[in-house]
């Protein structure tokens, strides 16, 4: 399939695509009919037609998708569209990974066009909804194929672009850290306006005999009123209180508790402010309004700030390893959610206690310098954390390091060896004896198989790529070996890896 002079993709589901576009067909005619003849009735039948008619067009699309690739470029074909790029203009094909989120997690892969300016864009065919489908992978292979017969590509590896690696867009986070920025500010704008009415409330005194009824909304109003039934829900929905006559009004909202503890036939009294009952107290039975506090939305914003950091941190990240290749692995954002949890403990008491007094005492300076220099450490500290780290080259020596004490350090081969059939191991151990993998980390060479260094060698070091799984942790870097000519990977963290690389390959690390 390597050795193609032209490759044609299409649709593997095309007789299936094409029944639901007749029933999109149906379904649209259905419409048509019941707006017409029915004087634009819309009913169910209409809205299943519309639907049926949707379901068809993306049914269309996809039936009628097609890419092909010969001697003088790869041509697509959707609906709307005809496209062709000569082979001089592609810069690279690479592989879309991405995670559906359904109850068992289905990876999708597709195909990237990066043309010579820089532009991608996602080709239509192929796809594969597994990891193992061999028709994608000979589809691959064939246009890849094609592009170093007749182009240049810029890899010779197949770079597979994931939401771990360089290559993914950050318009998403950006927009999500932007949304929750909004929604602080929104809640923000409120705290003011709710520090006057809770000090309003608590400040309120019952109204005089005589008040004029302009005056009253400032005051307390008390009205007799005798409960008729009561309505009983779940936390879920809400519970009510019936009254007799509907005077002075006919329901009540209150909680499912304030509902059981008043029975039907009690006197009650109830208490208005600014138009809207706040109380209702019978005999041995109150019940009072919630009246959210400031402090409460303070750290409501407070929240959505702090949620708004892991975005931003993602997006910081990526801007931070723009210039890594796309398909390399960034370091996870981890150690920034870290930090803004660290942030949040000091914070979060600290907005509710002066939610708009933060500098009106030296108690409330005091706590928020305190907080902001923890903060500044822990930033820094994942500053650090997430830095982009170059693999290290493994000094040169005459022979492998004795060592009478065991160490196990994690690390795995990623391929099925004869010392890591099925990739059982999960570390490696060093010193006692020769270097085996273990799947344990000690004590002891229980299930250890000798890894035969005799016919290993390193062929080079590299940061993890998006092909090497989302089983190998983002800090760590890959140790590309050769195995008696055949290839294999070993992933460890980079300190690890250089003390691993030496015992292995000592005369040829490099």
């Amino acid at each position: 399939m390597t050795d193609a002079w032209e490759v044609t993709c299409r649709s593997p589901w095309k007789r299936p695509l094409w029944f639901f576009v007749g029933l999109g067909t149906a379904g649209a005619g259905l419409a048509v009919v019941r707006s017409v003849f029915w004087d634009g009735l819309w009913d169910v039948w209409s809205a299943g037609g519309l639907l049926l008619a949707l379901v068809g067009v993306v049914s269309l699309r996809g039936a009628t998708a097609r890419v092909s690739a010969d001697a003088h470029g790869l041509h697509t074909r959707t609906l709307l569209r005809r496209r062709s790029v000569p082979w001089g203009d592609v810069a690279d094909l690479r592989v879309r990974l991405k995670y559906a989120n359904t109850p068992r997690v289905q990876e999708t892969r597709g195909v990237i066009l990066v043309l010579g300016d820089g532009h991608k864009r996602l080709l239509p065919l192929p796809r594969s909804w597994s990891p193992q489908d061999p028709d994608f992978d000979a589809k691959l292979d064939a246009l890849r194929a094609l592009h170093r017969r007749y182009g240049a590509p810029e890899s010779s590896h197949v770079p597979v672009v994931s939401y771990r690696t360089a290559g993914r867009g950050w318009a998403g986070s950006l927009s999500l850290c932007a949304l929750l920025v909004a929604g602080a500010g929104v809640a923000a704008w409120f705290v003011p306006g709710m520090v006057s009415d809770e000090r309003a409330w608590r400040s309120a005194t019952p109204c005089a005999a005589g008040t004029p009824a302009a005056e009253r909304d400032t005051c307390l109003s008390t009205l007799p009123a005798v409960i008729a039934r009561t309505d009983v829900n779940g936390l879920k929905q809400p519970s009510w209180l019936y009254f007799t006559g509907s005077r002075p009004l006919e329901r009540l909202e209150v909680s499912s508790d304030a509902a059981e503890e008043f029975k039907a036939g009690d006197v009650v009294e109830l208490t208005v402010w600014r138009g809207q009952v706040r109380e209702v107290a019978g005999e041995g039975h109150r019940w009072r309004e919630h009246i959210p506090a400031a402090g409460e939305v303070a750290v409501l914003a407070a929240v959505f700030v702090l949620a708004a950091g892991y975005p931003g941190a993602q997006v910081l990240l990526r801007l931070r390893g723009r210039r890594l290749p796309d398909d390399e692995v960034l370091p996870s954002a981890f150690p920034f959610a870290a930090a803004l949890t660290g942030t949040a403990l000091w914070l979060l008491p600290l907005c509710y206690r002066h939610p708009t007094t933060l500098f009106a005492s030296p108690g409330s300076i005091t706590w928020a310098a305190t907080g902001s220099l923890v903060t500044a450490g822990l930033f820094t500290w994942a500053w650090r954390a997430t830095r982009v780290r170059t693999p290290a080259e493994p000094q040169v020596t005459d022979g492998p390091a004795e060592q009478d004490t065991e160490t196990f350090l994690a690390a795995r081969f990623l391929e099925h060896t004869d010392y890591n059939p099925h990739g059982f191991g999960t570390h490696i151990v060093l010193g006692g004896g020769p270097p085996a993998v273990t799947p344990h980390p000690g004590p002891g060479r229980f299930a250890a198989k000798r890894i035969p260094v005799e016919r290993l060698s390193v062929a080079n070091v590299r940061r993890a790529r998006g092909s090497d799984g989302d089983t190998v942790p983002r800090s760590w870097h890959i140790a590309e070996l050769d195995d008696a000519g055949e290839p294999v990977r070993l992933a460890a963290a980079p300190d690890d890896l250089v003390r691993i690389i030496r015992e292995l390959d000592p005369a040829k690390a490099r």
